[in-house]
């Protein structure tokens, strides 16, 4: 796509529609109470950043992780290696120790409640980030334990990535789907309405998508009609997804070991990536 007379802003509430067009768990819903442009501002922090850049993830069902979230982290982080960037997952296990040989990584742990504050400053201090990210990770709700999509308390398996988006210096965005993700604290009233138990983290651009997955693909073509080029072409979600299963991963709803997002077929994801490029040729 030229990059003469572009309306990024226009392409950008289209891609934002498209994110949340099935409406699989009340997006459609949580959508309009956002600035319009986020997928626009977001793709901008990713574009201009040439540092490192922190990406959370891993969502916890039952002793494994669940295939939404990694995925996506995955995109981003490949997309970020082509701007120049520095990636890094942040994750807990086992996620952490299915991905760290083939990624650069950084450990969070379970059970550090106490210290989680300093932890996350000290971790900051460390790395130096540019941008954090947050990609289908849970967090806080008003209590501040964490809670899966079904209301179970998942506390004592979830580690922990709140605090390093609250106490970044940094831009942060939040990936999310359901309401309970970092991120969706943004539309804490709005999200309360839903049946699930809201998170209360904030971040400074949210992304609310049908597939949090999806919400990666979406910001790689954003960020092809600001450079000019496509950056989906190597995009391939299903060797991600068959990656990701033989390290164990399951489906976070139907908790079986399947290429599936979120109960969905690959091609799902798939023709979303269509879709984006035929928006943003």
């Amino acid at each position: 796509m030229s990059n003469a007379a572009v309306d990024y802003l226009a392409i950008s509430q289209q891609i934002e529609q498209l994110l949340v067009r099935q409406n699989l768990r009340g997006m459609a819903t949580l959508q309009p109470h956002l600035a319009p442009g986020y997928i626009l501002r977001a793709a901008k922090l990713l574009n201009q950043c040439r540092g490192k850049v922190l990406i959370g993830t891993g969502f916890p069902v039952l002793d494994t992780f669940e295939t939404d979230g990694p995925v996506g982290a995955i995109g981003l982080y490949q997309l970020l290696q082509k701007l120049g960037a520095t990636p890094v997952l942040v994750c807990g296990d086992p996620l952490y120790s299915a991905l760290k040989a083939d990624y650069q990584c950084y450990p969070i742990r379970v059970n550090q409640y106490d210290a989680l504050p300093e932890i996350a400053n000290a971790a900051l201090a460390e790395l130096q980030p540019q941008l954090v990210i947050s990609i289908e990770r849970p967090g806080f709700n008003a209590k501040g334990r964490y809670a899966n999509m079904r209301g179970e308390d998942i506390s004592a398996r979830c580690a922990s990535f709140d605090y390093f988006v609250s106490q970044a210096t940094c831009p942060t965005i939040g990936i999310g789907d359901g309401g309970n993700e970092i991120g969706m604290g943004n539309l804490y009233q709005q999200v309360s309405a839903l049946n699930i138990t809201p998170c209360v983290t904030r971040c400074d651009e949210l992304i609310v998508a049908d597939v949090s997955n999806w919400a990666a693909w979406a910001l790689a073509a954003m960020v092809s009609v600001l450079r000019g080029e496509n950056l989906l072409s190597g995009a391939e979600p299903l060797a991600i997804l068959q990656y990701l299963s033989a390290k164990g991963s399951v489906d976070g709803v139907t908790r079986l070991n399947t290429l599936t997002e979120d109960g969905l077929a690959h091609t799902e994801g798939e023709q979303l990536i269509r879709d984006l490029e035929l928006l943003t040729k």
